[in-house]
């Protein structure tokens, strides 16, 4: 069955309809994430960030390639899915969740996958002075909302 602009718009804009996917999507804009490094900074069971990235996965917008034990995600490469994250980024630019996100996720690309999932991906329990340092700005950007 082929699907019409129109239905893939549709499917696309459901898929982003969810504040948790929308997160996700600006994590991976600037590069691919592991599932557990997404599930790390959304803060939501392994299950539920699963359940988003299919989501995420049949609208078009992300791929993933497994790696050993670890599944990446990255945007899937298009001009118009480029220029609608884009557009999100931009309007979301000044959200204090997003703005903290975007803090955490530059420090958890530094930490080795084992590491992280070797503390149940609780950002609090990493023996790492930049998360540390990375928790505490997220947490005032949170505040400060």
């Amino acid at each position: 069955m082929t699907v019409t602009p129109l239905a893939r718009a549709v499917q696309t804009h459901k898929a982003i309809g969810h504040p948790a996917r929308l997160r996700i999507l600006l994590m991976l804009r600037d590069g691919p994430l592991c599932g557990c490094q997404i599930g790390a900074v959304v803060k939501l069971a392994a299950s539920t960030v699963s359940e988003h990235l299919s989501e995420l996965k049949k609208a078009g917008l992300v791929v993933e390639k497994k790696d050993g034990r670890w599944v990446e995600y990255r945007l899937v490469d298009g001009t118009a899915n480029r220029a609608l994250l884009d557009a999100i980024a931009e309007s979301s630019a000044r959200d204090a969740t997003v703005r903290a996100d975007a803090v955490l996720i530059k420090s958890i690309r530094r930490v080795p996958l084992e590491e992280l999932c070797g503390v149940g991906l609780d950002l609090t329990r990493l023996d790492q002075p930049a998360v540390a340092i990375a928790i505490e700005k997220a947490e005032k950007l949170l505040s400060a909302g």
